[in-house]
Protein backbone atom coordinates (compact mmCIF):
# COMPACT_ATOMS: atom_id res chain seq x y z
CA UNK A 1 0.00 0.00 0.00
CA UNK A 2 1.07 3.61 -0.39
CA UNK A 3 -0.09 7.01 0.79
CA UNK A 4 -3.85 7.17 1.18
CA UNK A 5 -5.90 8.35 -1.78
CA UNK A 6 -9.25 7.67 -0.09
CA UNK A 7 -10.59 7.12 3.42
CA UNK A 8 -9.06 4.07 5.13
CA UNK A 9 -11.16 1.29 6.67
CA UNK A 10 -10.68 1.63 10.43
CA UNK A 11 -12.09 -0.24 13.41
CA UNK A 12 -12.26 0.86 17.02
CA UNK A 13 -11.59 -1.57 19.89
CA UNK A 14 -13.65 -0.35 22.85
CA UNK A 15 -14.43 3.34 23.19
CA UNK A 16 -13.24 5.96 20.70
CA UNK A 17 -11.73 9.15 22.06
CA UNK A 18 -11.57 12.09 19.68
CA UNK A 19 -10.64 15.73 19.70
CA UNK A 20 -10.59 18.57 17.21
CA UNK A 21 -7.12 19.16 15.75
CA UNK A 22 -6.44 22.62 14.31
CA UNK A 23 -4.82 22.35 10.88
CA UNK A 24 -2.34 24.62 9.10
CA UNK A 25 -3.89 26.50 6.17
CA UNK A 26 -0.74 27.66 4.33
CA UNK A 27 -1.67 25.21 1.56
CA UNK A 28 -4.95 23.46 0.82
CA UNK A 29 -5.08 20.03 2.48
CA UNK A 30 -7.04 16.94 1.53
CA UNK A 31 -7.16 14.79 4.62
CA UNK A 32 -8.31 11.18 4.51
CA UNK A 33 -9.81 9.19 7.35
CA UNK A 34 -6.95 7.15 8.80
CA UNK A 35 -4.21 9.66 8.01
CA UNK A 36 -1.69 10.66 10.71
CA UNK A 37 -1.79 14.28 11.83
CA UNK A 38 1.40 15.93 13.08
CA UNK A 39 2.87 19.21 14.15
CA UNK A 40 5.76 19.40 11.72
CA UNK A 41 8.11 21.92 13.31
CA UNK A 42 9.58 22.91 9.93
CA UNK A 43 6.10 23.83 8.60
CA UNK A 44 4.22 25.28 11.59
CA UNK A 45 4.85 25.05 15.33
CA UNK A 46 1.20 25.56 16.31
CA UNK A 47 -1.07 24.02 13.67
CA UNK A 48 -1.00 20.45 12.36
CA UNK A 49 -0.45 19.05 8.88
CA UNK A 50 -1.56 15.76 7.39
CA UNK A 51 1.37 13.39 7.02
CA UNK A 52 2.28 11.70 3.74
CA UNK A 53 5.65 10.14 3.07
CA UNK A 54 7.57 11.62 0.15
CA UNK A 55 6.02 15.12 0.37
CA UNK A 56 7.48 18.32 1.78
CA UNK A 57 5.71 17.57 5.06
CA UNK A 58 6.67 13.89 4.80
CA UNK A 59 10.05 14.26 6.46
CA UNK A 60 9.56 13.47 10.13
CA UNK A 61 12.08 15.04 12.50
CA UNK A 62 12.85 14.09 16.10
CA UNK A 63 11.02 17.22 17.33
CA UNK A 64 7.79 16.68 15.35
CA UNK A 65 4.69 15.68 17.32
CA UNK A 66 2.14 13.01 16.38
CA UNK A 67 -1.30 14.32 17.41
CA UNK A 68 -3.72 11.62 16.25
CA UNK A 69 -5.33 9.77 13.36
CA UNK A 70 -7.94 11.57 11.25
CA UNK A 71 -11.39 10.26 12.18
CA UNK A 72 -12.92 11.92 9.13
CA UNK A 73 -12.05 12.90 5.61
CA UNK A 74 -11.96 16.64 5.07
CA UNK A 75 -10.62 19.39 2.83
CA UNK A 76 -9.03 22.40 4.51
CA UNK A 77 -8.73 25.42 2.24
CA UNK A 78 -6.33 28.34 2.49
CA UNK A 79 -9.38 30.57 3.03
CA UNK A 80 -10.36 28.67 6.20
CA UNK A 81 -9.06 30.61 9.20
CA UNK A 82 -6.57 28.67 11.33
CA UNK A 83 -8.21 27.74 14.61
CA UNK A 84 -11.71 27.84 13.10
CA UNK A 85 -14.01 24.80 12.86
CA UNK A 86 -13.55 24.83 9.06
CA UNK A 87 -9.79 24.29 9.50
CA UNK A 88 -10.21 21.65 12.19
CA UNK A 89 -10.28 17.87 11.79
CA UNK A 90 -11.76 15.37 14.23
CA UNK A 91 -9.02 12.91 15.21
CA UNK A 92 -8.73 9.70 17.20
CA UNK A 93 -6.43 10.26 20.18
CA UNK A 94 -5.12 8.39 23.22
CA UNK A 95 -6.38 6.07 24.72
CA UNK A 96 -8.25 4.92 21.61
CA UNK A 97 -7.33 1.48 20.31
CA UNK A 98 -7.60 1.80 16.55
CA UNK A 99 -7.62 -1.06 14.03
CA UNK A 100 -5.80 -0.65 10.72
CA UNK A 101 -6.19 -3.17 7.89
CA UNK A 102 -2.66 -4.59 7.87
CA UNK A 103 -0.59 -7.77 7.87
CA UNK A 104 2.63 -6.13 9.14
CA UNK A 105 2.35 -7.54 12.68
CA UNK A 106 1.30 -10.77 14.39
CA UNK A 107 0.24 -11.33 18.00
CA UNK A 108 3.85 -12.35 18.71
CA UNK A 109 4.65 -8.61 18.59
CA UNK A 110 2.07 -7.40 21.15
CA UNK A 111 3.33 -4.27 22.90
CA UNK A 112 5.76 -3.40 20.10
CA UNK A 113 6.04 0.24 19.02
CA UNK A 114 4.09 1.02 15.84
CA UNK A 115 5.11 3.58 13.23
CA UNK A 116 3.63 4.56 9.87
CA UNK A 117 5.95 4.39 6.86
CA UNK A 118 3.43 6.39 4.81
CA UNK A 119 -0.11 7.57 5.43
CA UNK A 120 -1.56 4.12 4.78
CA UNK A 121 1.03 1.60 6.03
CA UNK A 122 1.98 0.45 9.53
CA UNK A 123 5.68 -0.17 10.12
CA UNK A 124 8.23 -1.40 12.64
CA UNK A 125 10.76 1.22 11.49
CA UNK A 126 11.32 4.41 13.50
CA UNK A 127 13.58 6.29 11.09
CA UNK A 128 11.73 9.18 9.45
CA UNK A 129 8.33 7.76 10.47
CA UNK A 130 5.83 8.99 13.06
CA UNK A 131 5.47 6.82 16.18
CA UNK A 132 1.71 6.33 16.65
CA UNK A 133 1.48 3.90 19.57
CA UNK A 134 1.85 0.27 20.67
CA UNK A 135 0.44 -2.91 19.17
CA UNK A 136 -2.57 -4.07 21.21
CA UNK A 137 -3.89 -7.02 19.20
CA UNK A 138 -4.00 -8.56 15.74
CA UNK A 139 -7.38 -9.96 14.74
CA UNK A 140 -9.43 -10.43 11.58
CA UNK A 141 -6.89 -8.81 9.24
CA UNK A 142 -6.59 -5.70 11.43
CA UNK A 143 -3.71 -4.56 13.60
CA UNK A 144 -5.08 -2.76 16.64
CA UNK A 145 -2.86 0.04 17.94
CA UNK A 146 -3.22 1.78 21.30
CA UNK A 147 -2.62 5.35 20.20
CA UNK A 148 -0.09 7.44 22.08
CA UNK A 149 -0.88 11.14 21.72
CA UNK A 150 0.66 13.59 21.80
CA UNK A 151 3.85 11.71 20.92
CA UNK A 152 7.17 13.37 20.12
CA UNK A 153 8.70 11.48 17.19
CA UNK A 154 12.12 11.29 18.92
CA UNK A 155 13.14 8.14 17.01
CA UNK A 156 12.73 9.78 13.62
Amino acid sequence: MANLSMDAPLRVWGEAHTEQIDMDNAAALTIYKGQPLLINQSVDTIYAVDWEDGTGEGVVAATDVFLGIAAEGKTVKTTHAEGSPQAGVEAYVQPTILGFKSTVFTNASLGAPVYMSDSGVLSTTAADNPHIGKLHRVEGGYCYVRLSTPQICSGA
